[in-house]
């Protein structure tokens, strides 16, 4: 079992727990509970970033589209983007499709938590700012925007699931071998690891630090892999990050929306 800090709804604070290896159930308070049999909340509190391109594949899917105007080549610093407070939710909670989003992209991101302020840290150092790590599922309607992702498309309310707990740094030996997947009804539909990252996460902070401070509680996406699968009102999404958590979504109509 692995200390994690989750946060139940109604709940003031996080809460430590244990979670066992299958990250099917927690022990709170010398209980054994299913965390399916939870109501979770969002275990972080500040702002969530998102980078594109961290994983090769990702740009390589985009051939020469790269090469084409107005910026002709390929990003060389990381392309970032937010993932607001009205995306964000918790683990096991319902998302709502929109009637106007018939499909959305998912894909599974590991999430560092920063732990203090992280201004033009180096890379040798970067990993004395992460307090631990979560699991993301970054949720878009599919677009054809790369460089400057749509507000709409990303921004949707509860695009964002996060949990569905924080792992502390040190129960992670290195979070740059880390196997990530995403299922959709149970089926494998999306694999890779943290290994073959473009900027390895030390590097990442650095890069982003370079120009803007990270604050306490703070969540920086490393990147999701190429090949993100579609999913629907019905479906059952679940994202896995190898030794940090298990996060499982239900994508349901919006309110007064025909599934």
């Amino acid at each position: 079992m692995i200390d994690v800090l989750i946060q139940l709804r109604g709940a003031r604070q996080p809460l430590l727990a244990q979670a066992e290896s299958s990250n099917d159930f927690v022990h709170l308070g010398g209980r054994r509970v299913a965390l399916a049999d939870l109501a979770c909340d969002v275990p972080t509190s500040g702002t969530v970033f998102g980078v594109l391109f961290n994983f090769p594949g990702e740009l390589a899917a985009l051939g020469d589209a790269v090469k084409a105007a107005p910026y002709v080549a390929p990003p060389r610093a990381p392309v970032l983007y937010i993932k607001p407070i009205n995306t964000w939710t918790g683990a096991g909670m319902p998302v709502e499709l929109p009637a106007d989003v018939p499909a959305v992209r998912v894909g599974v991101s590991l999430g560092l938590v920063i732990g203090r302020t992280a201004t033009r840290v180096s890379a040798a150092n970067a990993l004395d700012y992460v307090a631990g790590y979560t699991v993301v599922n970054d949720i878009t309607e599919p677009h054809d925007s790369y460089y400057r992702p749509p507000l709409r498309e990303n921004c949707r309310d509860g695009f964002c699931p996060i949990g569905p707990w924080v792992v502390g740094r040190d129960a992670v030996r290195d979070p740059g071998k880390l196997t990530v997947r995403t299922y959709v009804n149970g089926e494998l539909r999306q694999e890779n690891t943290t290994a073959v990252l473009a900027r390895p996460i030390p590097r990442l902070l650095a890069d982003v630090t370079e120009f803007m401070t990270l604050n306490e509680g703070d969540v920086l996406m490393v990147g999701v892999p190429e090949n993100r699968p579609l999913a629907r009102v019905g479906d059952r999404v679940a994202v896995e990050v190898e030794g940090v958590g298990r996060l499982e979504n239900p994508l349901v109509a919006e309110a007064g929306a025909k599934a």
